[in-house]
């Protein structure tokens, strides 16, 4: 809520006020991957702020003009960059001029979207739609030590075009990622075989090893199953307790839920993607396996923002949207 509040804020010129940030955590109001990206979006669109601070449970954001430059943004601890840039790529979303953003943090960290993901679903999409995109992953950054690095430069090409994804087209392949981060070679490919095992019958499948010796250390896993019209993904993130062939077992298995489907977009990409199809030149269409809790909140929190239309009837063992914007 308080990303996508941002973003569309620094877009439309509106300012907002947030009550009860985070009110029911253990550790209420904003952390400092929420106050990165606070600071981060203001400094973009040269707001006022009242309430940016650690541990701060109201936000008051009066936007002033969207510029665009080099930003550099250090979260400080493993918190996410990929959260950090949501906001900030999204303020900046109507803005032709190169923008780039340099974030230091976590790259992949539990309950938010690795820099893989970006990396392979979502920039992909946006590039579609008219962005030039180009990312660099200098350094993972794993919690709790972080020191993970990702720079994302993006320019608005003439218009933001819309997305017609009625259908997949034709399966290529799956392509993927096993990561990771002062650990022995043979984690990356244990997880690569069960993920091979668990895919068989998809063929072609094509896993890339990447062994770093970084700041902090983790593993993990990241797949993409390529169509002729649009990219899926599952993924499984290392943690204590959890053995190499069961991570990517569960990367698979997350795969191929979202392959099982009838989905254009797999459930994350849905909400992710949703403000600029509303703000495109004309109508998108896709189809999901489930409308989130993510999803849901994001329609009301846009429509806050921007006037657009949302219709959504349910397909099979999926839902398909339309969004219209307001101005088409």
């Amino acid at each position: 809520m308080l990303r996508t509040a941002l973003a569309l804020s620094a877009l439309t010129g509106r300012s907002f006020k947030f009550e009860n940030i985070r009110a029911r955590r253990d550790k209420p109001g904003l952390a400092p991957q929420h106050l990165t990206g606070v600071k981060g979006v203001a400094e973009i669109c040269h707001a006022v702020v009242e309430g940016d601070k650690v541990g701060s449970t109201s936000l008051r954001f009066e936007p002033g003009t969207v510029e665009p430059g080099d930003f550099r943004f250090d979260v400080g601890t493993a918190g996410s960059i990929t959260l950090v840039l949501q906001a900030c790529m999204l303020a900046c979303a109507r803005t032709r001029a190169r923008t780039e953003f340099d974030i230091l943090g976590g790259t992949n960290v539990r309950m938010s979207p690795p820099s893989d993901y970006l990396e392979h679903i979502l920039f992909p999409f946006l590039r579609t739609m008219g962005y030039e995109i180009d990312v660099r992953v200098p350094a993972r950054g794993f919690y709790p030590q972080g020191g993970g690095e990702m720079i994302v430069g993006v320019a608005r090409g003439e218009h933001i075009l819309p997305l017609d994804l009625e259908n997949r087209g034709r399966f290529v392949g799956i392509n993927g990622v096993c990561f990771t981060q002062k650990l022995p070679d043979h984690i990356a490919e244990r997880m690569a075989s069960t993920a091979q095992k668990t895919l068989v019958g998809h063929a072609p499948v094509k896993l890339f090893m990447d062994r770093r010796q970084g700041h902090s250390i983790g593993a993990g896993i990241f797949l993409s199953a390529e169509y002729e019209n649009t990219l899926l993904a599952g993924d499984a993130l290392g943690e204590q307790g959890i053995s190499s062939e069961k991570l990517g077992e569960l990367a698979a298995v997350a795969l191929l839920r979202e392959m099982d489907s009838a989905g254009t977009l797999d459930v994350h990409n849905a909400d992710q993607i949703l403000p600029y199809l509303a703000l495109a030149a004309g109508p998108s269409t896709f189809l999901v396996s489930e409308l989130s809790m993510h999803f849901q909140t994001q329609v009301e929190i846009i429509r806050k923002f921007i006037d657009f239309r949302i219709d959504v009837k349910a397909v099979g063992n999926a839902f398909r949207v339309s969004v219209t914007p307001s101005h088409t």
